[in-house]
């Protein structure tokens, strides 16, 4: 393959790449949906306990919402109920392995529980899945490493 062929395919794919994160909705997921707004709209004003009472509705109707669960698990552990966290965050990565935003968030309950070894499995785990290092990635590792030093 010539370098111009090479140089144009390795473009290509970088497009493509950032096309597919363009559609990511900043929780690691994917396409935004609809239904999940007014939970959206509750966590961005920190209204934890009316997004865990939205979340948990929209995940009874909807069992198979990876996004769902990550945000459910996000709005638990801002209550810090981690265990109610933990459980939706794995939930999610059941649902969808390569959630990049499960990953991250369950990574960041396990480091406000202490629990570095697990942190890291999910730091990893997001090193594998991101083509390129991502948000979620970058934002792990900075938590972990802070952790880390705190130690």
């Amino acid at each position: 393959m010539h370098t111009r062929d090479f140089s144009a395919a390795l473009l290509s794919v970088l497009l493509l790449a950032g096309a597919a994160g363009a559609a990511d909705d900043g929780y690691g997921g994917g396409a935004s949906d609809d239904e999940l707004r007014p939970a959206r709209m509750q966590i961005a004003d920190k209204n934890w306990q009316g997004a865990v009472a939205t979340l948990n509705a929209y995940t009874r109707t909807h069992p198979k919402s990876a996004d769902g669960y990550n945000l459910l698990g996000y709005s638990y552990r801002q209550l810090q109920r981690y265990n109610e966290s933990l459980d939706a965050y794995q939930r999610a990565l059941t649902l969808d392995p390569k959630h990049r935003g499960a990953h991250e968030y369950i990574g960041e309950a396990y480091i406000a529980l202490g629990r570095l070894d697990k942190a890291k499995e999910h730091l990893d785990a997001l090193d594998k899945i991101c083509f390129l290092p991502c948000e979620e990635y970058r934002d792990l590792k900075r938590s972990y490493e802070a952790a880390l030093r705190s130690k």
